[in-house]
């Protein structure tokens, strides 16, 4: 099944992309850091079982990654500008009555957006690959990233940073532009997060141990449920469980 390739003008004016499959019920889904859309929720299944479903499937690349733009200037990396480009793009699209949702980084994402209160609520939202530490401690793990980009190429099998490093290799990141998404993370406060009145998905691969607890985050939340998939945190995403899981909350 192939998707469809299109771009907008994001809230600063940086040229953004994204991917749409199917047709139906409309769901934002947003891809994690270093990763696409193509990777994230293309290639391994999990946008093709929506879509089977009755979901259209809308999947941004984040600015700097995929076939977003990759700006270099510090400039282009304000405070949730990953939240405001969702917003932007939901705005773009006119989407009123939708389900958002995110891996990682695409997961933080899409709690600042609720946080934030701008765009239209989404009827449910999934949180994958997500802890609570991962949304109240954003700076927890921003050294490991910084270290992973700035010495890009140098690192060995055995090295923590190997393999995000052949990550960021598979997909084609750009390091410097990379960097610059580091300064955008906002930290939501619990009380902030114990506001967030909709249902929610946390889903997880059960040897994801690098954002934190889930079963924390999901008691932070006043209508959550936990299910755990089989992976790590990189992995999960490669596993039919986490498609499944995700098809069988939105069509619940």
């Amino acid at each position: 099944m192939t998707d469809t390739f299109k771009t907008f003008e994001s809230f600063d004016g940086q040229r953004l992309a994204w991917r749409e499959m199917g047709e139906g019920r409309p769901v934002v889904l947003i891809h994690g850091y270093f990763s696409d859309a193509q990777t994230n929720w293309i290639k391994y299944g999990t946008a093709e079982k929506l879509v089977a479903a009755g979901f259209r499937v809308i999947m941004p690349d984040l600015r700097a990654h995929g076939d977003s733009a990759r700006p270099h200037d510090p400039a282009a990396y304000p405070s949730d500008a990953l939240a405001q480009d969702a917003e932007a793009l939901i705005a773009h699209l006119g989407l009123t009555d939708y389900d958002l949702g995110g891996y990682s980084l695409g997961a933080r994402t899409t709690v600042r957006v609720l946080a934030r209160g701008i765009a239209p609520k989404p009827r449910r939202v999934v949180l994958s690959g997500l802890g609570d530490e991962g949304v109240t401690d954003t700076g927890r793990r921003t050294g490991f990233f910084r270290s992973v980009l700035t010495g890009f190429g140098s690192f060995v099998r055995g090295d923590r940073e190997f393999m995000s490093q052949a990550f960021l290799k598979t997909t084609g990141g750009d390091p410097e532009a990379l960097l610059g998404i580091l300064d955008t993370f906002v930290d939501t406060p619990p009380e902030a997060v114990a506001m967030l009145d909709v249902p929610v998905l946390i889903v997880a691969g059960a040897e994801d141990d690098e954002v934190g607890s889930f079963i924390g985050l999901a008691e932070m939340l006043p209508d959550a449920r936990f299910i755990e998939v089989p992976g790590n945190h990189m992995s999960a995403v490669t596993r039919p469980e986490l498609g499944d899981a995700i098809v069988t909350f939105l069509t619940a």
